[in-house]
């Protein structure tokens, strides 16, 4: 078998690469002269870009903040869909979903650092289980609202899907398991390790 012309192959190194790009500190860097990896709490997702850029710009950081959260939730949306296009199996669309969460997480253009994974995991789990992913944004937006603690309303929607998923599919189509799904909820479960830690201090903003 030739790797380099393997379908499947040809998908997770693209989706990989894709979801590797660090929009927000790409944005963040070009349009407002900041390092977001630097600033706040160094992360590359939207919420830190729209926190750091709003302390001299308030207009821009919303501006940034959106684009950011719209480009890393379609990461691994466009993958997927080409790979829906050529009739790919659930198996590997699974395994789509998963790799572009590890290369938003793991970034190779990074350092293999990069983002938390909420914003491009809601986005590919919505097009992978679109009713437990619309509770869990609606759960997501509910909490934040309330809580205004953006780690913590994050991981309330995740949590909020998890359990959507079995209620609503109690055996995954293709697959019939959820690994993937645990995957992905252990990726960014870990990469809010620090918020956890600062959320059990009270210390979490």
């Amino acid at each position: 078998m030739d790797l380099l012309t393997n379908q499947n192959i040809l998908l997770y190194l693209a989706v990989y690469l894709i979801s590797s790009i660090p929009f927000g500190y790409i944005l963040a860097k070009q349009f407002a002269g900041v390092d977001i990896k630097k600033e706040g709490s160094g992360n590359i997702g939207a919420t830190n870009v729209l926190r750091v850029v709003k302390e001299t710009n308030p207009t821009l950081a919303k501006k940034l903040g959106a684009i950011t959260l719209f480009l890393d939730a379609i990461k691994g949306v466009l993958v997927i869909i080409v790979a829906m296009m050529l009739d790919a199996p659930q198996s590997v669309l699974w395994t789509i979903a998963v790799l572009a969460v590890m290369g938003h997480c793991f970034s190779i253009f990074l350092s293999f650092e990069g983002g938390k994974g909420v914003a491009t995991g809601f986005g590919v789990l919505l097009i992978m289980m679109p009713i437990p992913a619309l509770i869990a944004i609606g759960v997501w937006l509910g909490a934040a609202k309330g809580l205004k603690i953006s780690s913590l309303s994050s991981l309330i929607g995740l949590l909020a899907f998890i359990i959507a998923s079995y209620l609503l599919y109690p055996q995954v189509e293709g697959i019939g398991s959820h690994a993937p799904i645990w995957i992905i909820a252990f990726i960014i479960s870990y990469k809010h390790t620090p918020n956890i830690v600062r959320l059990f201090k009270k210390e979490e903003s």
